[in-house]
């Protein structure tokens, strides 16, 4: 099996600076992209930033020039530096991955993280 631990959420206020951790560990073949959601209340989750094996890179528009997403491969990990935080930024971020598995290393499935906090206030 599988798994993700998130790390790094917490309190920031407006302009701050905040760096989540998403590391992957168990019976890993190959890891094809890892991105992070966020889900504020009464709001759709929406993608915020995704990398892929090739290391390209995508950002929804209201965190480009913001938010930074990195993969280290050695500890396959994924970071999402976010700097320049707004209110509007506070949501649960939740990190995904898409994985193969020794167990079935032509398949990739799919795998969250427990999801960590973020509150953007003054």
């Amino acid at each position: 099996q599988v798994q993700l631990v998130e790390s790094g959420g917490g309190l920031v206020q407006p302009g701050g600076s905040l760096r989540l951790s998403c590391a992957a560990s168990g019976s890993i073949f190959s890891i094809d992209a890892m991105g992070w959601y966020r889900q504020a209340p009464g709001k759709r989750r929406e993608l915020v930033a995704l990398i892929a094996s090739d290391k390209t890179t995508t950002y929804t528009d209201s965190v480009k020039g913001r938010f930074t997403i990195s993969e280290d491969d050695a500890k396959n990990t994924v970071y999402l530096q976010m700097s320049g935080l707004k209110p509007e930024d506070s949501a649960v971020y939740s990190c995904h991955a898409q994985i193969k598995s020794t167990d079935r290393p032509l398949w990739a499935d799919d795998y969250w993280g427990q999801g960590t906090q973020v509150t953007v206030s003054s």
